[in-house]
């Protein structure tokens, strides 16, 4: 059941798959509402794009965005007119409950909402689908009443952010941050973990991720301690393993938020069945039980960190260990995993990485 999300032309998109069945059923058409078959065909004819993933079994999910300047019409007020955007449709196939295909679609639509630079991006959706209300939630939306087609509306305002919960703020990063550190990711399990790290730096021109990777991310460490903390960024560094010069090879691809650390073992000592890390760890991991097992029976130390993957530096703008180590940003000696970035040295990072920071890192 492989597949990935693509970027897709309606005319591409066919509209007679399953999948769009509850779509033209919940949208026949009304006064107060276009039917989505006459919407779709709109679409078609405006050579419009949606974010489409598609397996062998069809279509699994659907994004649409579209930037708008208009009033908001609810039951019981009127939002003004402003500059926003809206996700005028998101879908995701019931058979696709729990294998977080649901939270690397919300992702990719925050992404571009980002790059969008609009204040505002706001979905309507129907009390019956309560797992995707509950993704929206998740990730910051908050509800702002009910629209006369007798929809919720979901609005997420970049100017109210809860830094409080990474998944609410993302992909913004607490203005509070002080430092940052490193996690080393050796090129083959990276290249599973992180799939954005070679794509072109804008949506529109590259889409690639695949169902199995949503935005969590689960590191295993052999360390004995752990010197991050919950809600501080690491950057992360793809340690090449093959031939040629390391430092030029190896190099920053990516950046996210600690969301979890667990310490399941510490110079031999357990302080987590191996049951209830696996039940917290999840399908997030690269690695399958058994090899998580054999690391929590032979391995003295074992320590797991649960990150959230909030950006991505793109094909042509990752930052090598030669950049790194003349710009003063590498320790002289050591594992690199102990050191600390500062602020500063942390947004000059992303700089060099062709990363806006004011629009990343917002109050």
């Amino acid at each position: 059941m492989a597949g990935k999300f693509q970027l897709r032309q309606f005319g591409d998109i066919n509209l007679s798959d399953h999948f769009f069945d509850t779509l033209k059923a919940d949208y026949p058409g009304n006064e107060h509402s276009t039917g989505f078959v006459d919407w779709f065909h709109k679409k078609t004819h405006e050579r419009k794009t949606a974010l489409v993933f598609e397996d062998d079994e069809g279509i699994g999910a659907f994004i649409c965005l579209k930037p708008e300047t208009e009033k908001i019409e609810l039951e019981d007020r009127t939002l003004p007119a402003v500059d926003r955007v809206k996700i005028s449709t998101i879908k995701i196939d019931n058979r696709y409950r729990g294998r977080r295909i649901g939270e690397g679609a919300i992702g990719l639509t925050l992404w571009q909402w980002q790059k969008m630079r609009k204040n505002e991006i706001y979905v309507t959706v129907f009390e019956k689908h309560d797992g995707l209300i509950l993704l929206l939630e998740k990730f910051g939306f908050e509800k702002a009443g009910k629209n006369l087609n007798g929809e919720l509306v979901y609005i997420h305002d970049r100017r109210r952010l809860d830094y409080s919960d990474p998944f609410k703020c993302f992909p913004f990063i607490d203005p509070k941050v002080d430092n940052a550190g490193y996690i080393i990711i050796e090129d083959t399990f990276h290249d599973s973990m992180f799939p954005y790290s070679e794509l072109k730096n804008t949506l529109q021109e590259s889409v690639g991720l695949s169902v199995e990777n949503g935005l969590s991310k689960i590191y295993v460490g052999k360390a004995s301690t752990v010197p991050y903390k919950i809600g501080q960024p690491v950057f992360i560094y793809r340690k090449h393993t093959g031939d040629g010069v390391k430092k030029y090879k190896s190099c920053l691809t990516s950046y996210c938020i600690v969301t979890d650390i667990i310490r399941a073992k510490v110079a031999g000592r357990t302080y987590i069945s191996f049951e209830d890390l696996m039940s917290r760890i999840g399908n997030k991991s690269v690695y399958d039980e058994a090899q998580l097992r054999a690391r929590y029976n032979f391995e003295a130390n074992m320590n797991v960190i649960e990150m959230l993957y909030f950006g991505f530096f793109g094909e042509g703008h990752n930052v090598n260990m030669d950049w790194l180590n003349r710009n003063g940003c590498w320790p002289n000696g050591g594992y690199p995993t102990n050191y600390m970035l500062s602020r500063a040295q942390f947004e000059q990072i992303l700089r060099e990485a062709s990363v806006d920071v004011e629009n990343v890192i917002i109050d």
